[in-house]
């Protein structure tokens, strides 16, 4: 019994040795996926993160609300934070992929309208439920997708009723999949807004495990209330919520139906941050900034419906502002890191993560798109050979993978998986799809068709047809229809069971003198350019004009080729079509003046007719030429963009630069010509810009024939035709600028 008793007191002194004082209880600090966070700490006075053994691990000072976090940390128990004497409780930074239990996610209840719910490290999302019209959740229950997105998608009132009105509640029309789209499709929709931005809680950070892994908990969440159909959601979404299902989809959450990404990029390091080594001064700076205002907390700063529920007392929407300020500056970050720094890049790249999807997906996205660009399709390649996964790619804009060539499919596709259905598009969207088109991309469209299974009754059998339709669409000529020059939807389509297509094989054309592009010369020469970013405009739509590039005719500024600042190699006139999908290189010896320089390669079709089509770009500054041999090929080179593989030319001798081309499907008709051209960079995208190193005194020399027989290597499918479809006007195809052909000073 004394024993016991001795026991006893023991307990109670290490409880009480434990508990923190009043004084301590003040300092909450929580861990989160390789984090922790600090609120409610004294502003100004330094913080310290101690590990298990009391070792200091992280310091700083919390800012003027309080708050502070601690980045990049171990995963493990035992953490505590410390400040003057206070200390707070223990706590656990979190490993990726250290998931709660089920019964985590059934203890809140979702009602329709705004709701705030917890995740795994304690911070709140905002989540609004959005039902079809009319209906209410007692009348469940319902199939069910998620819209998970940075933008202002979880604001609470109805965007249709709110169009044309300046209504700070209506979500952003960039959220309209969820918003309006799939609502009218009879679904409810949960839209979650991302931590750090609106009236979530947390901090923006540029695809961090936090933010990836709340799209997991948010599925989870949202699949354990009773009203969702099956107790399995699927996600949908363009552009910002098409690339958080990449990131969801990859966290494998065991309640997650499907995923239907549209307009998505693969990295935002190579796809859209540094194409080819190369700062994007244009949509990727701009886009990074948009993101941090949104970031800023409300009422003074951030997206318009947190100012305006934070002024009107909504005390969750309040406090989810506390750790803002802790918002990292993403464009110092990216600055910081010209190369791709694998701690900062690598998990941080979106079609990585498809590596690890295992459900049904739909995917769409353009290889010409003004935003997140073509090397979308890059990450294709990981969906090989799985089941359930249908992929669609064509020439075109962001907006495009709205468009009728697709959005039926896309609808059968989350009645079949997510709704488990009949498809039937209902009448209303049908009659309004013109309108529609025409308020979303000032462009006239095919007309949006009837679900092919609309009569069918049973969803196994609809689903069977479904699953043969190919892996990958290769939709074709979208702008070249009947309703007119630009008009949104593909004119005919080729179907492959892989991307890149296993039909496609690595033809090369060798540049020659006097600009010709062919069999490979007979003798050695040299073709020089300077490298001068100033002798064309940096942006096909220039100004305001880039808000132009959804328009059936967008007002194009593609200037020729200046004289003396570029070359440009052409074939003779094609005897037959060709046609080409997926990656394209420009194997270039070369040979610079200076250190360092950078080169744009621009792939065109030159027509009979005496116009010239963009077809597709590639980038590449010379010191990032260091290939990543496993994933290298003849047509598809992959720089590895890390700093230690870095290294300047060398003077006076020629070296092996292979430029990667993003991947696009392109029909060369009999009678085109095919052309590539090499310049400094700009002046062939509507929205992107480049940081140069060229100031325009970089003379380039270009290694032709011999010895070092520079050329050009497309993927052909032998055999492919056009379809005997006839040669697009000028300037039909979407996406694809046009100018008079105007030779290079070379010749070609």
């Amino acid at each position: 019994m004394a024993s016991r008793v001795r026991l006893t007191l023991v307990l109670a002194v290490l409880l009480v040795a434990a508990a923190p004082t009043a004084a301590q209880a003040a300092l909450k600090a929580r861990g989160s996926t390789e984090q922790a966070y600090v609120l409610g700490a004294k502003k100004g006075q330094r913080l310290q993160l101690l590990d298990a053994r009391g070792h200091v691990v992280g310091a700083g000072k919390p800012d003027r609300f309080g708050s502070k976090i601690f980045r990049e940390l171990r995963p493990g128990g035992g953490y505590r934070v410390k400040q003057g004497r206070k200390l707070s409780r223990p706590f656990r930074v979190l490993r990726a992929g250290e998931n709660p239990p089920r019964s985590f996610y059934a203890r809140k209840k979702l009602k329709q309208g705004l709701n705030y719910v917890t995740t795994r490290d304690g911070v709140e999302l905002a989540m609004t439920v959005r039902l079809p019209a009319g209906k209410k959740l007692s009348d469940g229950p319902f199939p069910t997708v998620i819209e998970y997105s940075g933008y202002q998608v979880a604001a609470p009132h109805d965007l249709l009723q709110s169009i044309g009105k300046n209504d700070p509640l209506a979500p952003a029309t960039s959220t309209a999949v969820g918003s309006l789209i799939a609502p009218l499709l009879d679904f409810a929709v949960v839209s979650v807004q991302m931590r750090g931005s609106g009236c979530s809680g947390g901090a923006f950070d540029l695809f961090d495990y936090p933010t990836t892994y709340d799209g997991y908990d948010a599925v989870e969440a949202v699949a354990a209330q009773r009203w969702v159909k099956g107790g399995k959601v699927g996600l949908v979404g363009i552009s910002f919520s098409g690339i958080t299902q990449l990131f969801t989809a990859g966290t494998q959450p065991p309640h997650l139906a499907a995923i239907a990404p549209l307009s998505v990029t693969d990295d935002i390091y190579t796809g859209t941050g540094y194409p080819g080594g190369i700062f994007n001064s244009g949509f990727a700076k701009s886009w990074v900034v948009e993101r941090m205002d949104d970031a800023k907390p409300a009422p003074r700063g951030g997206q318009p419906w947190a100012q305006a529920l934070v002024k009107a007392g909504d005390k969750h929407c309040r406090a989810n502002q506390k750790l803002r300020l802790q918002t990292q500056n993403a464009l110092r970050l990216q600055r910081q890191n010209p190369f791709r720094t694998p701690s900062l890049f690598a998990h941080r790249a979106p079609g990585a993560w498809l590596r690890h999807d295992r459900v049904p997906t739909f995917l769409v996205g353009q290889f010409h798109d003004e935003q997140t660009s073509g090397h979308f399709a890059e990450s294709l390649r990981y969906l090989n050979g799985r089941p359930n996964v249908f992929i669609s790619v064509q020439n075109g804009v962001h907006v495009d993978s709205l468009g009728p060539t697709t959005i039926t499919r896309w609808a059968e596709f989350l009645k079949l998986y997510v709704a488990n259905e009949i498809p039937v598009i209902p009448d209303s969207v049908l009659s309004l799809s013109s309108a529609l088109y025409g308020a979303l991309a000032a462009a006239p469209a095919a007309p949006v068709l009837q679900s092919r299974f609309a009569t069918m009754t049973n969803v196994a059998q609809a689903k069977a047809i479904f699953r043969q339709d190919p892996h990958v669409r290769v939709l074709m000529d979208n702008g070249a229809g009947p309703q007119g020059p630009g008009s949104i939807g593909a004119t005919w389509e080729l179907g492959f069971s892989a991307w890149p297509p296993r039909e496609a094989k690595a033809n090369r054309y060798y540049l020659g003198p006097n600009g010709a592009l062919g069999v490979k010369p007979g003798s050695a020469s040299t073709a020089e350019y300077t490298a001068d970013p100033k002798a064309r405009p940096r942006q096909t739509l220039p100004g305001n004009g880039a808000e132009d590039a959804w328009k059936a005719q967008p007002p194009y500024t593609w200037t020729p080729v200046a004289a003396g600042k570029g070359l440009g190699f052409v074939t003779p006139a094609l005897t037959q079509d060709v046609v080409i999908a997926g990656p394209s290189s420009l194997d270039v010896y070369l040979k610079s003046s200076r250190p360092d320089t950078d080169l744009q390669v621009t792939l065109s079709e030159v027509r009979p007719d005496g116009n010239e089509t963009y077809v597709q770009n590639g980038w590449l500054r010379a010191s990032h030429r260091k290939l990543n041999a496993a994933l290298s090929t003849a047509l598809d080179p992959f720089p590895t963009h890390l700093k230690s593989d870095a290294a300047r030319l060398p003077a006076r001798a020629f070296t092996l630069v292979r430029v990667p081309i993003f991947p696009v499907a392109h029909a060369f008709r009999a009678g085109s010509r095919i052309r590539v051209t090499i310049t400094a960079t700009g002046g062939d995208r509507p929205r992107w810009a480049f940081a140069t190193v060229d100031k325009g005194n970089a003379r380039n020399t270009v290694s032709l024939g011999g010895a070092r027989a520079s050329s050009l290597v497309l993927p052909v499918i032998a055999g492919a035709t056009a379809q005997g479809t006839p040669l697009p006007g000028a300037t039909a195809l979407r996406g694809e600028p046009n100018r008079s052909y105007v030779p290079a000073s070379n010749g070609g």
